[in-house]
């Protein structure tokens, strides 16, 4: 009995040295240095690869050509290629390094997964003839790299594991998931109908105004950013590469939630938002194309925004900085200010009260009153004046700024415990807070007296 336990004793303590031994000392062959690297493909240059043939691990075979300096999936299907996908591959194909060579004359690749490699990246330079292979395999023990070869050579060796990630891409992976194709700074009209709703955009000079369903101006960024995140929408799948019309109604294509016509010129692009695919996403497509995808559904949520969330907020575009001149009735009282220039070097500008009784000003004191009234912004939007105290208006405000080139003229009007304001030419008024209202009437006064 004594003999069996010190015979098992000894096995355990042989395993684990065995154990200790391998995983060890394979791990210190794998670490063992890092400088002088061999490269796998030492004279390839990223940029002089024009085919490339990708096998993924799932079992897709993905031809790609670059024409033009440009990057085309040519089988199993004709699509434009995502560009930082694609030279992810090449620019690791010039760079990867061998870590270590396993076996210069293998007598099996069974051993390291290469009979039947999981991937497997060919590639031609311009003008050679025949194409190059990586061939990658399993991982090593240690699961720090991967077993890879050479077509053209016997020895195995070993590449980083964190490799695989940009080596083995399915088609869809190295496809352009952008959904729309349209030169951004040519947009110059944005239609949205979504719900039901119509809220129409239009490039005025350098700005954007709301034509539909009324004209006003619009918020820059919000139109900006709003037309970023159609021009991003990104495929989350494809469901039908050729859809037809029964394929249309089934995902909801036939009659949209959503349509966005962006405008560029001559041009248009056309996205088509119809049911839900998901908790997260919903089908779409490109007008001009017969795929339908899932994109993201926090899209249709942006888009389903009225007219009055893309409206300018701000009631006035001038700031207590760049105010020249300003004239603010109640009444039949008229304050009239003037800043003038300072005279001599270092000289301050200051303010000139030229009514009700002119006086200099102490500019802090009146940039101060300014500010006030250029922060008050919009809290709602009316459709109409009725109603609003604008037919007999409690404020008027004439600001001239950027050195007069610009001017402004805001109308305020009061109604029980409600201030609305409107701008000339502009249909309905904007509701703005009442306390700042009576706060910037109270600042004001001290600066009239």
């Amino acid at each position: 009995m004594r003999g069996l336990k010190s015979t098992i004793a000894l096995i355990v303590v042989l395993a684990g040295l065995g154990a200790y031994i391998y995983f060890v000392t394979w791990k210190q062959a794998d670490t063992a240095s890092t400088s002088n690297k061999e490269k796998v493909f030492s004279s390839v240059e990223a940029d002089k690869i024009e085919d490339l043939k990708v096998t993924s691990s799932a079992g897709d075979a993905t031809s790609l050509k670059k024409s033009g300096g440009e990057w085309q999936i040519v089988q199993p299907i004709a699509a434009k290629a995502d560009a930082s996908e694609v030279n992810g591959i090449t620019a690791a194909l010039s760079s990867i390094e061998i870590t270590r060579v396993v076996d210069e004359n293998p007598s099996s690749l069974n051993d390291y997964g290469l009979s039947n490699p999981r991937v497997e990246i060919e590639f031609k330079t311009g003008g050679a003839k025949d194409y190059r292979k990586l061939l990658i395999g399993e991982k090593s023990p240690t699961g720090s790299d991967l077993f890879a070869k050479r077509n053209d050579e016997k020895k195995v060796f070993l590449i980083p594991a964190f490799q695989e990630s940009t080596f083995d891409k399915k088609t869809f992976d190295l496809r352009m998931k952008q959904l729309i194709a349209i030169d951004r700074d040519k947009i110059d009209a944005l239609h949205v109908v979504a719900n039901g709703k119509t809220v129409d955009f239009a490039k005025d000079g350098g700005d954007w105004k709301i034509v539909k369903p009324v004209q006003t101006k619009a918020d820059f960024g919000s139109v900006e950013g709003l037309i970023g995140r159609v021009q991003s929408a990104q495929m989350k799948s494809i469901v039908a590469d050729e859809a037809n019309a029964a394929d249309l109604r089934k995902y909801g294509l036939d009659k949209p939630q959503v349509t966005v016509d962006l405008n560029a010129g001559s041009s248009k692009a056309t996205l088509l938002i119809g049911g839900k695919a998901d908790d997260n996403t919903v089908y779409a497509r490109d007008a001009s194309r017969p795929a339908v995808v899932t994109i993201e559904k926090s899209l249709v949520d942006d888009l389903s925004k009225g007219a009055d969330d893309y409206r300018v907020k701000d009631l006035f575009q001038f700031r207590a900085y760049n105010a020249n001149h300003v004239e603010i009735t109640r009444g039949d009282q008229k304050a009239i200010f003037d800043r003038v220039k300072g005279q001599g070097e270092n000289a301050q500008d200051k303010w000139h009260r030229a009514n009700p009784s002119p006086a200099d000003l102490d500019r802090d004191k009146v940039d101060a009153v300014l500010a006030k009234l250029a922060n008050m912004r919009a809290a709602s939007f009316v459709e109409s004046t009725a109603k609003t105290g604008l037919d007999k208006p409690a404020m008027a405000v004439y600001v001239k700024f950027d050195d007069g080139r610009k001017e402004e003229r805001i109308t305020f009007g009061k109604t029980g415990d409600d201030v609305f304001a409107a701008r000339p030419g502009e249909a309905g008024a904007m509701k703005t807070d009442a306390a700042d209202f009576t706060e910037f009437n109270k600042s004001l006064d001290e600066i009239v007296k």
